[in-house]
């Protein structure tokens, strides 16, 4: 095992008296978070893909948008069975259920032989996607110290855009291998998947999950592996105070007066992480590229530069969320966007090139923003005792708005064309003002510290 050391903030000073094993921390971070790396690829094989499938499949508006969001409508059952078997049985058997579930189901998409197998199978990816997008931030969030957590939930983010940049690569190198070549696109996910599955065994639980279990010992073996003896044991006796008197808990438990708040708070930032309208460029590009004359290896290589966009201020997102805040980064975000999307909607009227410059930096102020930060908050902000239902709830909300989102678009964009980036505009607004009067800053804090905060408010 490495050695542990003495943590230190950005610029050397010493954020903490203890002593941690970062190198541990990192590790068992990145295996969870690879479930983001197979959210990713999930998510942007569509787009690679879409060409041909409206060929393979004659796939009208309507179909388009459906075979898109199926992948959220799996997502949210998802998100429901993630909530329970996280809560039953640890976080780690839920991850590696995700991870079984995303190898099966990129199979199954890859040999489909009808439109409508193809969307039962890749609602089934949408299951491992919804799992994973709420497990892995959990968990990563549940093993971390406070003043790393930001970052290690961040990683998650990082795989994610991986997952973006890797999968639109292979896309693209694809495009010339004929009629079939969508099937190996989405066949490719089963060598992922299966390291995801081999890696997720060797996690350790969550000590907090332990600790209501009633595992105190365990909970606190894996406290000792994180940190050292003062680190476990003030951890520990923070999560226990925590739980104290918890007992079981439902749905339900989540509209209690006191913990209301929080989870609306935790939807509010779900939702609008995508009705922002961002992930329009991200599953349509090709079609927005389409409609300004862009040749369809054009369309594809846009993607990829969209993927090297996003992974760049993904990684200065991470260095920036434990420095200057999640607030900040939020309503930068939000505003950036807002912005950008009128410029957007300018160049598309007069089908200028240059359009692609503004897709660009609204992708880039998304990833440093909005799209890492969110998932940090959402991992951050409710009760110990109640995190699994609520971020369940949350993230489901988050994978419902993304339904409507791409679903809707297909239609929108042949109805309206540029006019529907000034809708998306309205929408940052909106969410500029939530975050402003009602999202609190979490930097720095214990999850044990933001339970009191919120429940206090």
């Amino acid at each position: 095992m490495a050695a542990i050391i003495p943590t230190q903030d950005m610029d050397g000073s010493d954020t903490s008296k203890n002593r941690f094993n970062i190198f541990y921390i990192l590790g068992i971070s990145l295996i969870s978070a690879l479930g983001g790396y197979l959210f990713g690829f999930d998510f942007a094989v569509i787009s690679g893909a879409l060409p041909f499938l409206q060929k393979q499949f004659a796939l009208d508006a309507y179909w388009e948008g459906f075979a898109t969001g199926s992948l959220a409508l799996g997502a949210i059952v998802g998100c429901l069975i993630a909530g329970r078997v996280s809560n039953r049985y640890g976080r780690k058997p839920g991850l590696l259920l995700s991870a079984a579930i995303f190898a099966i189901s990129s199979l199954a998409m890859a040999f489909s032989p009808s439109r409508d197998l193809f969307i039962v199978s890749r609602f089934c990816a949408g299951v491992g996607v919804g799992m994973a997008s709420m497990l892995s931030p959990m968990y990563i969030a549940e093993i971390s110290p406070a003043h790393l957590r930001g970052r290690m939930v961040a990683v998650n983010q990082l795989t994610i855009v991986l997952g973006i940049l890797i999968t639109n690569l292979v896309n693209y190198s694809l495009r010339n291998h004929g009629e079939g070549a969508w099937r190996w696109m989405f066949g490719l996910g089963f060598i992922p998947s299966a390291l995801f599955f081999l890696g997720a065994m060797s996690l350790p639980e969550s000590p907090r999950w332990l600790v209501k279990a009633g595992r105190k010992d365990d909970a606190q073996s894996v406290l000792k592996k994180i940190g050292d003896d003062d680190f476990s044991a003030s951890s520990l006796q923070d999560i226990e105070r925590s739980v104290q008197g918890s007992g079981k808990t439902k749905f339900s438990d989540v509209f209690g007066k006191a913990v209301l708040p929080a989870v609306l708070i935790g939807i509010g930032l779900a939702v609008f992480q995508q009705l922002c309208g961002i992930n329009t460029v991200f599953n349509y590009a090709p079609k927005i590229f389409e409609s300004i004359g862009a040749s369809q290896d054009d369309q594809l290589l846009q993607t990829v530069f969209i993927g090297g966009v996003n992974l760049v201020f993904t990684i200065a997102a991470m260095l920036l969320v434990d420095r200057l805040g999640r607030k900040p980064l939020m309503l930068i975000g939000s505003a950036g966007l807002a912005l950008l999307y009128v410029a957007v909607a300018l160049m598309l009227a007069t089908h200028s090139p240059s359009v692609s410059w503004f897709l660009l930096a609204a992708i880039g102020i998304y990833a440093l923003s909005l799209a890492p930060v969110t998932w940090v908050l959402i991992s951050e902000i409710f009760p110990n005792k109640i995190r699994g239902e609520a971020t369940s709830i949350s993230v489901l909300s988050l994978w419902a708005a993304y339904f409507v989102l791409v679903f809707t678009f297909p239609p929108l964009f042949e109805k309206l064309q540029d006019r529907s980036f000034y809708i998306y505009a309205v929408i940052c607004v909106i969410g500029f003002l939530f975050i402003l009067l009602k999202v609190k800053e979490t930097k720095g804090k214990t999850l044990e510290e933001l339970e009191n905060i919120m429940l206090k408010n």
